[in-house]
């Protein structure tokens, strides 16, 4: 069954706002630090103890530029990925910089029937979970927790990239069910956070976005975490690639603008 029509996660207030401060949220150490190092940042060390997350700072295109990681899981020595710890980094960021812009940044599976490939570079439209299934009246929207992105056209056409609806869940798997949800709802990227950031961009109704790059194809047949090894290196460099030009296409611009 399609969704229901997406909350925006801004006010009409902020969209016409300056964008003179970016927050970028990440999971993966190997998505974040490489964009550390190319835009020069410096780690904030008084950030979110005793949460994991990671967050560096500095100046880059006119802006005040945050970059937001969630860390590694403190057992496992593994990057935490997934909702919760997406919800709660970008929860901390957004209280300590209250940034004009969230960027949703990441690795993702990409959908052939809507035109992905491995390395492409999407621009999120809309955000919605495929796994949280509540089949109750009011819960089932709530679970579906659809909201739309600020619009990026004018950035889409400038840089030649994709679009399409981000879905996220905490499984790099799908069961039949979730695959219905992502067919029907025409999902042309599944990853694993973006919902979550939405969630909290929504909270304190600042324009967000997604640039996910893919680096593996749901609808392909292969198991998903052979490709997503297997591609990881080149989604990311796809990613480096992308997020510069992203950031000085947004600079001098309000949200309303691009």
């Amino acid at each position: 069954m399609a969704t229901t029509l997406a909350t925006p996660t801004s006010s009409s207030d902020a969209v016409h706002k300056p964008i003179k401060n970016v927050l970028i949220a990440c999971a993966m150490t190997a998505e974040a630090l490489p964009m550390v190092e190319s835009l020069g940042l410096q780690p904030d060390e008084q950030f979110a103890s005793p949460a994991p997350c990671l967050s560096w700072s500095g100046q880059h295109f006119g802006m005040q530029l945050h970059i937001v990681q969630n860390g590694k899981d403190s057992e496992h020595s593994v990057d935490n990925v997934g909702t919760v710890p997406a919800a709660l980094s970008t929860y901390l960021a957004c209280q300590r910089y209250q940034p004009d812009l969230i960027i949703s940044v990441g690795t993702a599976g990409g959908f052939q029937s809507q035109g992905a490939a491995i390395g492409d570079v999407f621009l999120g439209t809309t955000t919605v979970n495929h796994d949280r299934r509540i089949p109750i009246p009011g819960f089932d929207k709530y679970g579906v927790g659809a909201h739309t992105a600020v619009p990026t056209t004018h950035l889409q056409k400038a840089l030649g990239l994709k679009a399409g609806m981000v879905s996220s869940g905490n499984s790099l798997d799908y069961t039949e069910q979730d695959m219905a949800f992502m067919s029907s709802n025409k999902v042309a990227v599944k990853e694993m956070e973006a919902a979550a950031v939405a969630w909290v961009a929504a909270m304190f109704k600042a324009p967000m976005f997604c640039l996910k790059s893919i680096t593996d194809i749901v609808d392909g047949g292969r198991p998903p975490q052979e490709e997503f090894l297997e591609n990881l290196q080149h989604a990311a460099t796809a990613l480096q690639e992308a997020i510069l030009p992203v950031l000085k296409f947004v600079s001098g611009k309000t949200a309303a603008e691009l």
